[in-house]
């Protein structure tokens, strides 16, 4: 059975990221449509269940993989917030910038006080507290 799948799979785009959001975009949609009970939210969720579907089995695996890319680029400087959140809530040792000409990050030992950061992609200087 295994095989079977593995073979009817192949040349087909499956799973990625925009795939994987939307899909709880759904799961979100559908549970809320359990509270409120509109035909337009279980509509919605269908349409967007039916995308999934649609760009799981493609075989135009070029054009999934641009649209994933596209997606990627758009959800960027989200998924970068919430990657320095994380840094700053389990590194307790260092604090965590960004340089403001060119917002490379930066990560500065704690408790050094005021001092003067040279950033190492852009090397322009600036003075942050730790």
């Amino acid at each position: 059975m295994k095989e079977k799948l593995i073979r009817f799979m192949q040349g087909r785009y499956g799973i990625d990221k925009l795939n994987n959001h939307l899909l709880v975009f759904v799961i979100v949609l559908f549970i809320l449509n359990m509270f409120i009970n509109q035909p337009a939210i279980l509509i919605l969720g269908y349409i967007l269940w039916f995308i999934v579907i649609y760009r799981m089995f493609s075989k135009q695996i070029y054009k999934r993989y641009n649209e994933n890319t596209k997606y990627t680029q758009l959800i960027k400087p989200i998924t970068q917030f919430f990657n320095l959140q994380n840094k700053r809530l389990h590194d307790r040792q260092h604090k965590y910038f960004r340089c403001p000409h060119c917002k490379q990050m930066v990560r500065l030992p704690k408790g050094k006080g005021k001092i003067i950061v040279t950033c190492p992609q852009c090397h322009e200087r600036f003075e942050k507290r730790t």
